[in-house]
């Protein structure tokens, strides 16, 4: 039997083509005796996307398993509406505890804007001892005192400002931990609780509840796409994405990017305008106006 190795991730139809890069860099790299299963959870894919997904993975290497994001949580989830223009699936990959079937004990969280650079059976592997989570820690961020995007109410919450501070692009979950540890049920109410201190409002709650008991990872395994390294474990686009007309980072990124999206349904995909960054964004931010009112969302 093959050994196999299962990676989450998220997605509606706006970042699909950052996904099919993706899974394509990941079969490049990965040990060919490997099964890789990505698990996608589905936050508004269209049929015609999904018919385009699901013609990507190479089916000797890889297994595509699709969740809906209505499905992910227990029905009654409460789900935090930060003021950020960041989209509510932010929260849908911490749903993976009550969906994931039992037998997988370890899993790696991808964000849809990354490019893999390096066999993940190499992270897959990697030793992460009691901790919760690998992670990497954030290059910009570094620990909670800083002031723009740390932990700002650091001192209130018992916490050291020293402690640092990791970024949640990339995750090595240890699943049956984090379910006995309740992470996801913790998290999700440390944010609602400190919704004015929550900048980056997913990775506030996880390094909050997690502060000091997670493993620190080589941080090529997230290497933001600003960086000048030439041989990143996994290229992150953490601002403008390589969809866009406007994307300014490392060029070399952006080609590699291109490359393993030429070898997907998305070959012909031309970078849009700012507007249809900013439309996203605006959308993101309507939704969030919506649910205020209406008292929700609850899964």
């Amino acid at each position: 039997m093959r050994p196999e190795i299962h990676v989450l991730t998220v997605t509606d139809d706006h970042y699909l083509p950052l996904l099919a890069a993706l899974i394509k860099s990941v079969e490049h790299h990965v040990d060919k005796n490997t099964v890789v299963n990505f698990w996608v959870i589905d936050n508004g894919i269209s049929k015609s996307g999904l018919r385009k997904l699901e013609q990507t993975p190479n089916p000797d290497i890889s297994r595509l398993h699709i969740k809906n994001y209505k499905d992910a949580f227990p029905k009654g989830t409460k789900l935090p509406i930060d003021r950020s223009t960041f989209p509510l699936n932010i929260y849908y990959r911490y749903a993976f505890p009550f969906f994931l079937p039992v037998h997988i004990k370890r899993l790696i969280y991808l964000d849809v804007d990354m490019i893999n650079c390096r066999d993940l059976t190499e992270l897959w592997r990697t030793d992460i001892g009691v901790c919760v989570i690998g992670a990497v820690t954030d290059p910009r961020i570094k620990n909670f005192e800083c002031e723009w995007g740390g932990i700002r109410n650091y001192n209130a919450l018992g916490l050291s400002p020293n402690n640092l501070y990791f970024n949640s692009g990339l995750l090595l979950i240890d699943v049956d931990r984090w379910r006995d540890n309740q992470i996801t049920e913790r998290m999700l109410e440390t944010i609602s609780k400190n919704m004015e201190f929550a900048i980056y409002p997913d990775q506030y709650g996880l390094n909050v509840v997690l502060a000091r008991h997670w493993h620190e990872l080589d941080p090529l395994w997230n290497t933001f796409a600003s960086s000048a390294s030439v041989s990143p474990y996994n290229i992150h686009f953490v601002d403008r994405k390589p969809i866009y007309g406007t994307y300014s980072h490392n060029p070399e990124y952006r080609q590699r990017f291109f490359h393993y999206l030429q070898q997907t349904p998305w070959e012909n995909f031309q970078p849009t305008g700012e507007l249809s960054r900013y439309r996203k964004k605006v959308t993101n931010i309507l939704a969030k106006a919506w649910m205020r009112l209406v008292g929700g969302p609850h899964q």
